[in-house]
């Protein structure tokens, strides 16, 4: 019966959801309405449960696709359609989703090189003999996704192909991995001025500087901020729980996946033993350089605009899609000069490539389908209903617009489009308040509190949300089981939501008080921070000495 008891209760909660729907809404008005949140939670649900992602994933949009035919009354017609062409052929022929898939493609196969020319093997043996142990190998992983700033899918990829061979070696599970990555990837990009990231928060509001927007919001994106200090204070003292200490136990005894997953295969190509650590840093190098380059280059950098505007403008997916292919190629002329490969085995690592990146492919296909269902059926739209109807309490708009962007960006996958749509709500509260900012050039404190609120939101739902690329991205390159990735993320990162909570619940009460930017950033910040370093002491407290089990007493034996 226990075995059987989640099920059981997940039943149970999508049934009273949807009799809820049904009594709040019927069918026939489904869009805009309860009914485009369904879709989502089915799919997550299933995917929490069964621990099969590929399944889920379809039964959710399936389901959404049934759900549209009857709200437009089509029939079957209309949901193969809702499901077939606007939701996978869409997608499909979409060209900013082809260049992602080009990039994840390029990326595999310059994997592939760099292992079969045994740069991946030097690189270990080199880190192996600088890097003394398990949190040096954890604050290495850490420190390179901070320093790969400029997008969060460059950077799940690139590090994981780096830290993947130091992290095995220090055994470290793939699960930590995986979380170690994805922490290190929106989280830094949404903080980073010069980001993809940075580009798209700039553009959604109208009438300010986007990038100074950008910069007043970083102090009070609690979210990202917290996360980080959270992953370096896990990698410093080990600490961990949850399914994730399941997972470090058993990797410590040699078993770095603790499930049976056959998701991605070890690559049993010959490695070159005269491969060097230059193998792996230089492409790795060349890759940084040329996909920033690319990323520019479609800002128009190279047509007049300056850096900054360059990066706002940027198409992210061409871009990385331009850059990675024009270092594949130089990868390839490298290796073939050093001699450490030969024409015929970089040619068989195309296919190989390829081959590692199926199941990120199939796994990002599903998910921009599940959103095109979620799109169809105005989630986006019943979410900004909810949230204007509540903008009348004001001192609560920072927790509302925090915890209502994690519900969309958890249920959609998207944290840009969660911002996309929530941003704008803000700056029609606060229109009269935004009025001077053109003159005066001061944004109000409270603005910028909220829309910290939202960003973060956005990125701690993404964070969570097993159908959002960014995760998929952090499994990918972790080659990780992806469903293991998400539940042992789930507790992290909601121990940080909720320190952020009280973090924009303290935020709304002081900005009744205090309107100068610099205090505000000094009280709510400061105290977050001191949350959540004095939480995270406590649990590791709690939890050390919960684990002592105290050893019989030994009673003497009297005559």
């Amino acid at each position: 019966m226990k075995k059987h008891l989640s099920k059981i209760i997940f039943a149970l909660l999508v049934a009273a959801y949807l009799v809820v729907c049904m009594i709040v809404t019927p069918i026939s008005d489904a869009v805009g309405s309860m009914w485009s949140l369904l879709p989502p939670i089915v799919a997550i649900g299933l995917a929490l449960i069964t621990k099969e992602v590929y399944s889920s994933l379809f039964v959710g949009i399936v389901s959404g696709g049934v759900i549209y035919a009857a709200a437009s009354a089509t029939g079957f017609e209309g949901m193969f359609n809702a499901i077939m062409n606007d939701g996978l052929i869409a997608n499909l022929s979409d060209t900013y989703n082809v260049g992602i898939l080009i990039f994840l493609v390029v990326l595999g196969i310059i994997v592939v090189l760099m292992n079969k020319a045994g740069g991946s093997r030097a690189y270990g043996e080199w880190a192996v003999s600088h890097i003394k142990n398990r949190s040096g190998a954890s604050l290495s992983t850490f420190l390179l996704g901070v320093l790969i700033f400029v997008d969060d899918y460059f950077n799940c990829l690139t590090v994981g192909s780096v830290m993947r061979p130091v992290t095995d070696k220090y055994k470290i599970s793939r699960s930590k991995l995986a979380y170690l990555i994805d922490a290190t990837a929106a989280p830094v990009c949404i903080i980073a001025p010069i980001s993809s990231w940075a580009a798209a928060v700039s553009g959604t509001v109208d009438g300010v500087n986007g990038i100074q927007l950008f910069i007043s919001t970083i102090p009070f994106n609690l979210y990202a901020l917290l996360t980080l200090l959270m992953v370096v204070f896990v990698s410093l003292s080990g600490f961990d729980f949850g399914p994730m200490k399941v997972h470090e136990e058993n990797a410590k005894k040699g078993d770095l996946f603790t499930t049976q997953s056959k998701t991605y295969e070890n690559e049993d190509a010959p490695k070159h033993t005269r491969g060097k650590v230059i193998d792996l840093i230089l492409p790795v190098l060349i890759l940084i350089v040329l996909c920033v380059v690319g990323m520019l280059y479609t800002g128009g950098l190279f047509s007049g605009a300056s850096f900054i505007d360059a990066f706002a403008d940027c198409d992210a997916s061409y871009g990385l899609s331009l850059g990675s292919m024009a270092a594949l190629l130089i990868i390839i002329g490298y290796f073939l000069c050093r001699r450490v490969l030969n024409f015929t085995e970089c040619m068989d690592s195309v296919a190989a490539g390829f081959k590692q990146m199926v199941p990120a492919i199939l796994i990002l296909t599903f998910a921009w389908t599940l959103k095109s269902m979620t799109g169809l059926l105005e989630a986006g739209a019943f979410v900004s209903g909810l949230v204007e109807s509540a903008t009348a309490i004001q001192i609560l708009l920072p927790l509302i617009l925090f915890v209502v962007a994690i519900g969309l960006s958890f249920a959609t996958g998207t944290s840009w489009g969660t911002f996309g749509i929530l941003i704008p709500i803000v700056t029609s509260v606060f229109e009269t308040e935004l009025v001077n900012v053109a003159d005066t050039g001061v944004i109000p404190t409270m603005v910028i509190v909220c829309i910290s609120a939202c960003l973060a939101g956005a990125v701690c739902g993404d964070h969570c949300s097993p159908i959002s690329d960014t995760t998929i991205m952090a499994s990918t390159g972790a080659q990780c089981d992806h469903v293991n990735h998400v539940s042992t993320q789930l507790p992290y990162a909601m121990l940080v939501a909720g320190v952020c909570a009280v973090g924009y619940l303290l935020s709304g009460f002081v900005q009744r008080f205090v309107t100068d930017y610099t205090m505000s950033v000094l009280i709510i910040l400061g105290t977050s921070l001191a949350l959540m370093i004095l939480v995270l002491f406590v649990m590791k407290m709690f939890m050390a000495g919960s684990s002592k089990v105290s050893a019989p007493k030994k009673t003497s034996k009297t005559k």
